[in-house]
């Protein structure tokens, strides 16, 4: 949320303030420029190429503003005036303003903001606005205003993952698919000859469960070099009852394959393994999502935790020098990423599928719904901070307490500068040393 009181420039449109002004372009011609403007951004990126780009640059605008909207929607539900809701920061590009509030896009397409008069004590207000400030609400209204925009990621992150679950599925860890089958020696794979087929889900070999285990798998499989072994498979759920007789690999190695046990035999069928993709019921899903979140949100916070640790700090700055250690820290996940970085894998993750694409899409909003309550000025943490030490040292008193703002200001750039340390080693680490695709 922003604390900079940007006066409005365009004249009261239609609505509660009366009809619009002959100088003012009217609603139609404002909503025409608005589609022309889109038209043209999505002609140019389908010249271009980049499409998926485009898509993953709206979708990071529409989490934005969906954040920004959580903060709208509780200051007008406790009373409050909302001056301005903008895409974006900087000089004006497109406006229009209904009622009191100006809506718009800018220049600098970096994020976005709602204006609501009085967030601290620094602020100048129109003394008319007077009683429908924030800082004039109570306790409870400041509150929610300030956690509505964390609490908008939470419940982004929780349609998408329902839907992600319920409608598109993902990978079932607990078995073991053959995703595809592979020629052995230039001929026909001993697996397709046994009658496997893609999408097959191995329940056991000779008489012992597999599971989710696909090392007990390779390990059968090696063990059999020219002997037949019993696979059950399931396919669309019936199982089936296989004989598959593994080649040996010092007959037909594999291209660039090494034998496990140097010159001794060992087996190949041609197959590559994976986990099935599954779906589950809506009331499932339903009932999975939220301790699934809490995964989430945890792995957030052991992250931010990371971040802020002076190893990690250290670990950030040697990324940016060292391509070893940038690539070491993205195998380990703990490689802190611009959104230069997230961008990239977004868009990477756009090219193999929407499944993975919504994943990152629920990553990102349970990291930004955990991050913005850090409890420190400009984030929504701070506000919510202030918010509970006023409503604790207003106690029982009539008239309420106002923290002074003006002497968290340092602590305040503090943080902004270690903020800097953060986000700028990770930006230049992005540019000099791009992630590897992760889906490649």
């Amino acid at each position: 949320m922003s604390t900079t009181d940007t006066r409005a420039t365009l004249p009261t449109g239609p609505g509660p303030d009366g009809p619009w002004p002959a100088r003012v372009k009217s609603p139609r011609r404002l909503a025409g420029e608005l589609v022309a403007a889109v038209v043209v951004i999505v002609a140019l990126a389908v010249a271009t190429g980049y499409v998926d780009l485009l898509i993953v640059v709206v979708s990071i605008i529409v989490i934005v503003m969906l954040h920004e909207l959580g903060h709208f929607v509780a200051a007008k539900h406790g009373g409050m005036k909302v001056t301005e809701y903008f895409v974006g920061f900087g000089p004006r590009l497109w406006s229009f303003r209904w009622g009191e509030t100006e809506y718009g896009i800018k220049a600098l397409p970096l994020g976005g903001y709602v204006k609501i008069p009085g967030m601290t004590n620094l602020e100048e207000v129109d003394p008319a606005d007077e009683g429908r400030l924030y800082r004039d609400k109570p306790f409870h209204s400041r509150l929610q205003v300030a956690v509505a925009g964390s609490a908008m990621h939470f419940l982004m992150a929780f349609v998408l993952l329902w839907v992600l679950l319920t409608f598109i599925g993902v990978p079932n860890s607990s078995r073991v698919q053959i995703q595809g089958l592979n020629p052995v020696g230039g001929r026909t794979s001993p697996a397709a000859v046994g009658g496997i087929r893609p999408g097959d889900v191995v329940v056991s070999v000779d008489g012992k469960s597999i599971g989710g285990d696909v090392g007990a798998l390779t390990a059968a499989i090696h063990d059999h070099p020219d002997q037949p072994m019993t696979v059950v498979v399931q396919r669309h759920g019936t199982d089936h009852t296989l004989t598959v007789t593994p080649a040996d690999g010092r007959v037909f190695p594999e291209k660039n394959s090494v034998s496990p046990a140097g010159s001794a035999p060992y087996g190949l069928i041609g197959i590559s393994l994976g986990s099935p993709v599954e779906t589950r019921s809506p009331v499932r899903a339903l009932a999975s999502t939220g301790a699934e979140l809490g995964q989430f949100a945890w792995a957030s916070v052991t992250g931010i935790g990371h971040l802020f640790s002076p190893s990690g700090v250290t670990q950030r700055l040697d990324q940016v020098t060292s391509p070893k250690a940038a690539s070491q820290a993205a195998a380990d996940g703990t490689r802190a990423t611009s959104i230069l970085g997230v961008g990239q894998i977004a868009t990477d993750a756009l090219h193999v599928g929407i499944g993975d694409y919504l994943y990152i899409l629920i990553v990102i909003n349970i990291f930004f719904g955990v991050f913005n309550l850090f409890p420190m000025l400009p984030l929504d943490g701070g506000h919510v901070a202030i918010a509970v030490y006023e409503r604790i040292r207003t106690g029982r008193r009539k008239v309420p307490y106002h923290a002074d703002v003006a002497k968290l200001m340092p602590f305040t750039w503090l943080f902004m500068m270690f903020l800097a340390i953060l986000i700028v080693p990770a930006f230049l680490t992005d540019i000099l040393h791009p992630i590897a695709n992760p889906f490649g």
